[in-house]
């Protein structure tokens, strides 16, 4: 019985990646080169981010000028998402599987394996502060403003061009497709909108259905009428006092938030602490970036409130997936195999156990993600 286990190991392999492929939206699209560190011992993954450099006049002299200090961080990556999908098979169903018939089983693992995957790199849309469109309401009902938005907020937070993705929900891709500026792309030669139902590259983004999107619901203590309170704030700080004469409830991680008065930058900024708002007592709010612009007393916040969708457009920098192979482990009676998906670039491994009468196939993985770039992403609202 076991040679015809470890024979029929390679089929049930081949099956599940090929859904893995078919689902895994996000691991194919973010930054995965870190990848040979996470196949090392240790549980987290440093990625270094470089610290800003300011350009300086240069004066001859006869010494050399005092150097300029640099300060970099990083940001780390814990591996410690272990997740497994299981079945079982008895004998006479191994037999069936032998003679070629895969179970709808093995595909149904992997891909609960690759939503969850996506679901948990989707997830960290939280650390964004930017976003486009409006709370509640499908972009690209009419037109591409939302997409031109969502770019111009890409390049003023400085994200490179290239490579950038969008990712989106199906009613926020079926509304860009029927978009006329997308459909006159047909015109130069482009016939992926109309053909093959694919978007494809425009307007300098590649652009994915993933029916994963998530829903996001802003912190119930949000409401018109925040203002900053009695203790204004200066450029470079990272809290904020705020207050709203009848508003209480949570503000989230997550949150996002502008500023009224902020007419040069139009920066946006998320939540990076959870606090609790309670009508006319001011609250304290940690948020990223810094600030831009200095905030009088009394300064209007407009705030993301409510429940909404919250596709992603993205360089593929702003997040990093690391997974390591988790290979053979010695166990008396166990088969493994641990291939690497060469299109995700996700590390599985089956194992089948032998029990009374029948065999357990685990599907599993170990990985982590991280936002490590907040200025590279911006959500589009739906």
């Amino acid at each position: 019985m076991a040679n015809t286990i470890t024979n029929v190991t390679p089929t049930l392999l081949a099956q599940g990646l090929m859904a893995l492929r078919e689902q895994a939206v996000m691991p194919r699209l973010v930054n995965r080169s870190y990848e040979n560190m996470a196949a090392q011992r240790g549980n987290v993954v440093n990625i270094p981010i470089p610290s800003a450099i300011t350009a300086r006049a240069v004066t001859a002299a006869v010494t050399w000028a005092t150097n300029q200090d640099f300060s970099p961080t990083s940001v780390a990556v814990t591996l410690d998402r272990w997740y497994e999908a299981t079945f079982q098979l008895s004998d006479n169903d191994a037999l069936s599987v032998a003679a070629g018939t895969i179970p709808m089983q093995a595909s149904e693992a992997i891909k609960a394996l690759a939503n969850d995957i996506d679901d948990y790199i989707l997830g960290k849309h939280v650390s964004f502060m930017g976003a486009a469109g409006t709370a509640g309401t499908t972009p690209f009902a009419t037109n591409l403003a939302v997409a031109a938005t969502a770019r111009k907020t890409l390049n003023m937070q400085l994200a490179p061009n290239e490579p950038r993705y969008a990712v989106l929900d199906p009613a926020a891709e079926a509304n860009l497709l029927n978009v006329s500026n997308v459909l006159e792309f047909a015109k130069r030669g482009d016939p992926g909108g109309i053909i093959r139902g694919e978007i494809g590259y425009k307007l300098g983004v590649q652009w994915f259905l993933d029916q994963n999107v998530p829903s996001y619901t802003a912190g119930t203590g949000w409401a018109s009428g925040f203002i900053a309170s009695t203790v204004s704030g200066s450029v470079g700080d990272t809290t904020l006092n705020i207050i709203n004469a009848t508003a209480s409830g949570t503000i989230k991680v997550g949150d996002v938030f502008s500023l009224v008065a902020d007419t040069v930058y139009g920066q946006q900024y998320v939540v990076t602490t959870a606090a609790t708002a309670s009508a006319t007592v001011a609250v304290a709010i940690g948020f990223y970036p810094a600030l831009r612009t200095t905030v009088s007393t009394g300064a209007t916040l407009t705030v993301v409130s409510g429940t909404y969708v919250a596709n992603l457009l993205f360089h593929r920098d702003a997040f990093v997936w690391a997974s390591r192979p988790l290979g053979q482990i010695a166990s008396l009676g166990n088969v493994m195999q641990a291939p690497v998906d060469p299109v995700s670039g996700v590390a599985l491994r089956l194992e089948i156990a032998r029990q009374y009468k029948q065999n357990t196939f685990s599907y599993d993985y170990l990985g982590g993600a991280a936002v490590v770039r907040k200025e590279f992403g911006c959500k589009l609202l739906g």
